[in-house]
């Protein structure tokens, strides 16, 4: 493995992620790397966490290095958050071919940190074999991990099913890898085939690839390596990378635009214009917009 100043890079992402002045001299000076990045995903408590810790010990056991962040919920109230994944990935934090980060999410609805992709692209530069990136997992809104990731993983549990048949057709679509973890459990075989059928009516072209795990005996873990591998190779041969690149572009902008308006900031003109009994919040959303 090359060296590699991690410290510069930990502090390099302090940077960026608190958007210290000179952060975008920074951003601008990034060269295009086709590093791959792993996106995994899926509802709380269907072990993310530990299926990237497999992940993780799957990779380095391959003479690879990769690089982890590790997005935790923050609350809506301080958005403070307890960075879980430092205490459960713990082993790695001193292996040289392992960086892990975590962040908070900040408040952002579609569990990744608002600044996820300019921090992606900057992990980039470190010249990792693989990125991973581990949403929080909130719902529908996970489907921003799209225009993130060179390949998708979506985790499940056997007990999914009810969340399975409420899926939008959004989720179903941006996954490209399903893993039923705890695949253990009772009913996990009915499961996979009700997923199975799922994906066909849904998918024209190829469906998602399936994959069977028990994450926590690391069982399964090296055909999920095998199959995200052989996917990125079949992803070099379609346009994913221009969508990427176009729902990256889409995100900055949007941020950009948004830059301005900051949630401390609304709350405090909330908090006032409530002295108003007549207060609406729709003439007062309409104000903001209307702000130059």
């Amino acid at each position: 493995m090359p060296d590699r100043d991690t410290k510069s890079l930990a502090r390099s992402i302090s940077l960026v992620e608190n958007e210290v002045r000179g952060y975008e001299d920074i951003l601008k000076s990034i060269p295009h790397n086709a590093t791959p990045v792993i996106g995994v995903t899926g509802p709380p408590g269907a072990g993310k966490s530990t299926l990237t810790n497999e992940l993780i010990k799957e990779i380095v056991k391959q003479g690879k290095q990769v690089a982890v962040l590790c997005v935790d919920p923050s609350s809506p109230f301080n958005l403070g958050a307890l960075l879980g994944d430092r205490i459960r990935m713990s082993e790695w934090y001193n292996n040289p071919n392992v960086f892990i980060r975590s962040l908070a999410s900040r408040g952002a609805l579609g569990g990744l940190h608002p600044k996820i992709i300019e921090l992606t692209d900057l992990v980039k530069m470190a010249a990792f074999d693989y990125i991973i990136v581990e949403t929080v997992g909130v719902g529908q809104s996970e489907i921003e991990i799209a225009g993130l990731a060179d390949i998708t993983v979506v985790v499940l549990v056997p007990e999914s099913g009810d969340e399975v048949q409420a899926m939008k057709s959004g989720l179903m679509e941006i996954a490209d890898i399903f893993v039923v973890n705890k695949s253990d459990r009772p009913a996990a075989d009915l499961f996979m085939k009700n997923l199975q059928l799922l994906l066909s009516t849904n998918h024209k072209n190829e469906p998602p690839a399936i994959v069977k795990t028990i994450a926590s005996q690391g069982e399964g873990v090296d055909k999920l390596f095998h199959t995200i591998n052989a996917r990125l190779k079949t992803q070099s041969a379609n346009n994913k990378r221009e969508w990427l690149l176009t729902e990256k572009a889409f995100h900055l902008i949007q941020h950009k635009r948004m830059k301005d308006i900051d949630k401390v900031s609304l709350k405090q003109d909330i908090k006032k214009a409530l002295e108003n009994r007549s207060f609406n919040l729709y003439a007062f959303v309409e104000k903001w917009q209307t702000v130059d």
